[in-house]
């Protein structure tokens, strides 16, 4: 009884671990997105540029504002196995366009 509780605190942990590192890892990405497009890059590679940093199994949605802004969100799963398979982690990045 004792050794499965454990197991269950080791896998809560873990999970949180992942999330954390994919949370991390797609923020950085945003940030990354955000600036590329802030210099005047196309959205393909915007594109290139956060999925080299999340990886290429990221989803990325690029907004360009009429008033000179630019939004980047991505989005990442946490893990692709086991009771938190669905999870994801996302985050967004805003910049101004360079002129």
């Amino acid at each position: 009884m004792g050794m499965i509780a454990v197991v269950a605190v080791l896998a809560v942990i873990l999970a949180a671990g992942a999330a954390s590192v994919a949370r991390v890892r797609c923020t950085e990405a945003a940030r990354a997105g955000a600036r590329a497009a802030s210099i005047g890059r196309d959205d393909a590679a915007v594109r290139s540029t956060v999925t080299r940093v999340a990886g290429a199994d990221a989803s990325v949605s690029i907004e360009r504002q009429d008033d000179g802004w630019v939004v980047v969100s991505v989005q990442v799963p946490v893990v692709d196995t086991g009771p938190a398979r669905g999870l994801r982690a996302s985050a967004s990045a805003t910049a101004w366009v360079e002129p």
